[in-house]
């Protein structure tokens, strides 16, 4: 009688932290390129800046990048790695007054016993892509309850870590960048087994809204 070989999902510390920063790599609509990303139709940056920036971004969260020339060299193993990254805060400000008009709070929980002890866990790609396709799909249609942001913006990121961790010199100390009695929406979370992200959407009330 033939034997059948049961094929475990099994994630590693490497795999997860590549999840998770290829997660937050995703300007006006024409810098903007249609590509599928998640089983989704999604809109990515062309601005060689933004993709620098974002590039950057997620080479330091996951780590295994090196770039040549100006461009940031990045150790072997980073934040999200060694478990010292806590949380990821997208900022969206008024270009003209700096004041933040949207917050997004991406929370990370990891597996110690997997940073210390290089053990994995089991959990499909499949599930982890359901999970991040729900929360896209919600950031989509944030649309629906976000004020309008009828002004140019810039944002900025913020990062928190373990006080112990090497900061590269390119980026800097940071006030939160809080909004005051914000409006706050949580979505959903992923999980890879080893990285929880959890999402909350924090924005400015208009203030023709009754109190």
């Amino acid at each position: 009688m033939a034997s059948r070989t049961v094929a475990k999902d099994i994630i590693t510390l490497r795999g997860s932290a590549a999840i998770v920063s290829e997660f937050f790599g995703v300007y006006p609509e024409e810098s903007f390129a249609k590509v599928k990303k998640y089983g989704l139709p999604m809109l990515l940056t062309q601005d060689e800046g933004v993709k620098s920036f974002i590039s950057n971004l997620t080479a330091q969260l996951s780590g295994h990048f090196s770039h040549s020339g100006n461009e940031l060299i990045v150790l072997e193993k980073e934040w999200l790695e060694a478990g010292k990254l806590q949380r990821v805060v997208l900022v969206i400000m008024s270009k003209a007054t700096n004041e933040v008009l949207e917050r997004w709070n991406f929370s990370i929980e990891t597996d110690s016993e997997v940073v210390e002890k290089g053990v994995s866990r089991e959990k499909s790609d499949k599930e982890i892509m359901r999970e991040i396709q729900a929360i896209m799909r919600q950031i989509a249609s944030s649309i629906t309850y976000l004020p309008c942001l009828d002004e140019p913006c810039v944002f900025d990121v913020l990062a928190y870590t373990d006080k112990d961790v090497a900061v590269p010199f390119t980026w800097i100390e940071s006030d939160p960048k809080l909004i005051a009695n914000p409006q706050m929406v949580k979505l959903h979370s992923f999980d890879t087994k080893i990285h929880k992200v959890d999402t909350l959407v924090s924005y400015k009330n208009d203030e023709w809204e009754e109190q």
